[in-house]
């Protein structure tokens, strides 16, 4: 995973609850980055960085994820006094996804197979925040792209309890109308996601992360957490 420096803020992106915000970068690319000083802390941007690891080693079409290191004087011209603040609370170390420019919101359909591996994929890592009313899937070069893993991994704000706990929550998901067998998307996927789990973990701040994270996601591998 790469690290990259925060060279100027954009613009603050308003949709969504952790008022992420637009920057660009040092190597040139132009990045949707979670802050550290949001509301939801640092465990969303464990979940982040994890839910993008993990979904590019699946195969799945997540954008880029980057560890992007943060000066708060690069906000400096930012005129609203709430994003100077958070830019303050968030100096050093967040989390950015490669920006995808001219994205189309979802389409509404997906094939069988894709649809399947993405709800299992959001059942394993108990992704509460795909679903139709916010779907957080864009339209992209003609695929369908995965964005904005942070809601994910939600019990680490309380204890991450049984692991093989059914994910009820997935009944909401916006893809599952659609999906094939999950039992098929799991012999797909679990596999690759036994192996690329160490090194996901290994890559997330010692700080960000609750403790038993990757032994609660490797117990879940072997649980049938869609059957709610």
């Amino acid at each position: 995973m790469r690290t990259v420096r925060a060279t100027r803020y954009v613009t603050p992106l308003r949709e969504g609850g952790s008022m992420p915000g637009l920057c660009e970068a040092d190597d040139d690319g132009l990045y949707v980055v979670k802050l550290r000083g949001a509301g939801q802390g640092p465990k969303a941007l464990a979940a982040e960085l994890l839910g993008g690891l993990l979904g590019r080693a699946l195969g799945l079409p997540v954008p880029e994820v980057v560890l992007v290191e943060l000066d708060p004087e690069v906000g400096r011209a930012e005129p609203d006094p709430e994003v100077q603040d958070l830019l303050k609370a968030s100096a050093g170390t967040n989390v950015g996804m490669d920006f995808l420019p001219g994205a189309l919101p979802f389409l509404g359909d997906a094939e069988p197979a894709f649809a399947a591996d993405v709800v299992w994929f959001d059942g394993w890592l108990e992704n509460v925040d795909r679903t139709p009313r916010n779907p957080n899937l864009l339209r992209w070069h003609g695929r369908t792209w995965l964005i904005d893993h942070g809601a994910a991994l939600y019990r680490q704000h309380r204890g991450l309890g049984d692991p093989a706990q059914p994910f009820a929550l997935l009944r909401d998901h916006v893809l599952l109308p659609h999906a094939g067998p999950l039992d098929e998307a799991a012999a797909r996927l679990a596999p690759a996601a036994a192996a690329a789990l160490g090194e996901a973990v290994a890559a997330v701040p010692a700080d960000w992360l609750t403790v038993g994270t990757e032994a609660f996601l490797r117990a879940r591998l072997e649980a049938r957490f869609w059957d709610a």
